[in-house]
């Protein structure tokens, strides 16, 4: 296995160097990997019973536990997709035009950042078959893609679990052209029956940080399979892309494409009069400072809260407000008893509660609406940076023209940081309270691993509020570098689609190619040899 320098050496370490399955065929995950699936079903499907018995006794938006579990378990599956009638169609002669597309998300932040392609992939023509894992990741996708979900054009289900039997009745029931998997959502055994299937699947948008590659190179036999399993991986950055190298996947198999999050910026939010009207009681309850903290955990919005009471004491920052969006459903009761604890004057959006003058806080309790929250704002936080998450995805809130915040942990998007700092659009804070030691723990083993370009914190996250909100032309300036960056680089998507359009191309025209009769082999049997004294005709299949 290698080290963490593994990515500075130009060759892959010679223990995963070997290209397996050299003849094409599909490769089979171990015995064990076969035997750790068998025995987790049982327990998975507890989990799940567990986590919708909690749900409903606690009011949290869950899915239809039988339809989870006839999905998840191959039990009973919907009719595939239809096709779009003419008028839903702009490119009917796209590759794309009557093909089944499976795309798998995980969850929310991969369900986001695939939308906008296939929402392309509709509009030429596609048929879609997606599924999630997590419950907030399939209600999203419920409501970014309800009409086509009504219309018959997409189909929705959860991922069933990987077990060969289950994903092959799922294949046989869906029959997809093409399989489509989001960023780093790897199984043995749906890759490999993909394989033996004969369907392409393309890992899209991938990134592979140092330490999941660490954990795949700890199972060498299960990831040099599956990587050897796909047909084509699509790099968001150069470090990700020399490690699935180095994993053992072939060369001619990976591509290298920016990042799809700079594409997630063409969803944009209703217009803004409307959102005013259907946020707030009038219009001058939000005439005033605003700023929005999107997607936060647990820790981050005890730092929020506090850093707005500090600026609600600064002159001319009294009648500031704070949008607060938690990340997971789940904690939205929990987030408003911290709110109820600061003293602010606070409404609830999932209480049909409206923002009106005296609002100090309003807790954006809803999923589907931080693009709104966003719109309406005029500094944006993006959460799971302020403790050791990683960073969410900050491009929808630079596609919107809003200078950006963000703590020290982005990891997960540590290439967009960096380039939106450099524009000027964005500025690095301390860690919430209390996580700071952990980061300084961690640091150097961030930047060995994942480039070491997110900046060094600035300033504190009451400071960096305070400058743009004080200052709003100078944030506007700010938001409208991010938001040319974003639009510059906004080809991402066209430049990954037109990646995966060749291996749907090329696949059909594998399957229309009719044989050279010149290359056949000549069937002996099938002619009779004649001698002179046999009639002069000579029958048809007659020598």
């Amino acid at each position: 296995m290698p080290d963490k320098n593994a990515t500075t050496s130009s060759e892959p370490p010679s223990a995963l160097n070997a290209t397996a399955g050299q003849n094409g065929q599909a490769l089979s995950p171990p015995w064990y990997y076969t035997l750790v699936i068998k025995l987790l079903k049982p327990l998975y499907r507890i989990a799940l019973w567990r986590r919708h018995n909690k749900a409903n006794k606690t009011g949290l938006p869950v899915a239809d536990y039988k339809s989870e579990i006839d999905a998840r378990y191959g039990r009973r599956y919907p009719l595939p997709p239809r096709l779009a009638t003419a008028t839903e169609v702009s490119e009917r002669t796209s590759a794309f035009y009557n093909t089944l597309i499976w795309c798998h998300a995980v969850s929310l932040g991969e369900t986001n950042t695939i939308a906008p392609m296939l929402k392309q992939m509709l509009k030429q023509g596609a048929r879609l078959w997606i599924t999630n894992t997590t419950q907030t990741g399939f209600a999203r996708t419920e409501a970014l893609f309800a009409e086509a979900i009504a219309a018959g054009q997409v189909v929705h289900t959860f991922v069933p679990v990987d077990d060969k039997a289950v994903i092959q009745k799922f294949v046989d029931n869906a029959k997809p052209d093409l399989a489509m998997f989001v960023e780093t959502e790897l199984w043995a055994n749906i890759l490999a029956v993909l394989k033996q299937s004969n369907i392409p699947s393309v890992l899209v948008n991938a990134r592979l940080s140092q330490k999941s590659y660490d954990n795949y190179a700890k199972h060498a036999a299960v990831s040099k399979g599956m990587v050897h399993n796909l047909t084509m991986i699509i790099a968001q950055d150069a470090d990700s892309a020399k490690r699935f190298r180095y994993l053992g996947t072939d060369v001619v198999k990976i591509r290298r494409a920016n990042s799809l999050k700079w594409s997630t910026g063409s969803m944009q939010p209703k217009p803004l009069d409307q959102l005013r009207s259907e946020f707030a009681t009038n219009t001058q309850a939000l005439q005033r400072p605003i700023w929005v903290a999107g997607s936060t955990h647990d820790g981050e919005e005890t730092a929020v809260l506090n850093a707005h009471k500090q600026l609600l004491t600064q002159p001319h920052m009294a009648n500031a407000l704070l949008i607060l969006v938690p990340r997971h459903p789940e904690r939205f009761d929990a987030v408003a008893e911290l709110i109820e604890q600061t003293g602010l004057n606070y409404r609830r959006r999932s209480e049909q509660q409206l923002i009106d003058a005296d609002t100090q806080v309003y807790l954006a309790d809803t999923m589907g609406e931080l693009g709104d929250c966003y719109e309406l704002s005029d500094v944006a936080l993006v959460g799971g940076s302020l403790v050791n998450i990683g960073g969410h995805n900050p491009i929808e809130a630079a596609s919107l023209a809003k200078p950006i915040i963000m703590g020290p942990y982005t990891q997960s998007c540590h290439e967009l940081v960096s380039e939106l700092s450099a524009a000027g659009a964005l500025v690095v804070v301390d860690a919430a309270e209390g996580h700071a030691q952990k980061r300084s723990n961690k640091q150097s083993a961030t930047k060995a691993s994942d480039g070491g370009q997110t900046p060094a914190p600035q300033s504190t996250l009451l400071q960096a509020v305070l400058q743009w909100l004080a200052y709003p032309e100078q944030a506007q300036r700010a938001g409208q570098l991010g938001a040319q960056l974003v639009a510059k680089k906004s080809d991402a998507m066209q430049k990954q689609l037109a990646m995966i359009e060749s291996l749907l191309i090329k696949k059909q025209i594998a399957l229309s190619a009719k044989p050279d009769p010149k290359q056949e082999p000549l069937d002996l049997d099938y002619f009779k040899v004649r001698t002179r004294s046999d009639s002069s005709d000579v029958d048809s299949g007659e020598l």
